[in-house]
């Protein structure tokens, strides 16, 4: 039976409509810290900067093989050189600083060095899959010998260990572009005196293997202004 010429139109608009959406919808892979933490905050800046785009989160304890995947953008940390398959921009330096809230160190006094730290409730986190920089790594970086401790609090949720921060639970790591807003709002402080620059780094990846199309390339971008800043 001939599909009538009607038929067809309705068809064919039908898959326009589809591939338009398409076009508008962009997809980015980031771990939950990542998504809550730096891209939330800036979401209605970017409702305002690209109206036009859909932007579609999707979040992962473990980094994404784009490649295999329908997902043009995505956040890792480390170093470029391991990801030959990717390009890689920086978005931003690892640089880690201890903070805790004001309340908490009003009641427990200022550490204003590692070694006073070693006398505080110090929260850990405990990543799945990614690798993250631990206390351990921290107070070596600063010349210190981080004792094994029995009793202590470990998250292996990093938006959770900030929520225990701020619940008045203790001192953890901040990685300084994810806790910006919440230093710079005086929710958090840094304390310790000490700032460890990895010389790692977080970057925007995107496959060699497919071009980015235009909205890709928009959102690619904005993120980059966006680090910036």
């Amino acid at each position: 039976m001939r599909t009538s010429p009607s038929a067809c139109r309705v068809r064919k608009s039908a898959e326009d409509l589809r591939a338009k959406g398409r076009e508008t919808n962009v997809t980015l892979a980031a771990s939950t810290a990542f998504a809550s933490m730096w891209m939330l905050p800036r979401l209605n800046r970017l409702r305002e900067d690209l109206p036009e785009i859909d932007l579609r989160i999707q979040t992962s304890v473990r980094d994404l093989d784009l490649d295999q995947e329908p997902i043009p953008l995505g956040i890792r940390g480390g170093d470029p050189s391991h990801w030959p398959r990717y390009h890689a921009a920086l978005l931003a330096e690892e640089v880690v600083n201890a903070v805790a809230t004001p309340a908490y160190v009003e009641a427990r006094g200022v550490p204003k060095t590692p070694t006073d730290l070693l006398r505080h409730n110090l929260i850990h986190l405990e990543e799945p899959v990614r690798r993250a920089c631990d206390w351990t790594e921290w107070f070596a970086s600063a010349g210190l010998a981080y004792p094994v401790q029995g009793k202590r609090l470990a998250i292996n949720d990093y938006v959770l260990v900030i929520q225990a921060v701020l619940a008045g639970e203790g001192i953890a790591l901040g990685w300084e572009h994810l806790i910006l807003p919440q230093v710079r709002s005086g929710a958090l402080v840094p304390v310790g005196g000490h700032v460890l620059r990895t010389g790692q780094a977080f970057y925007i990846v995107w496959p060699r293997s497919r071009e980015l199309n235009s909205q890709a390339r928009r959102i690619r971008d904005w993120l980059l202004d966006q680090g910036r800043s």
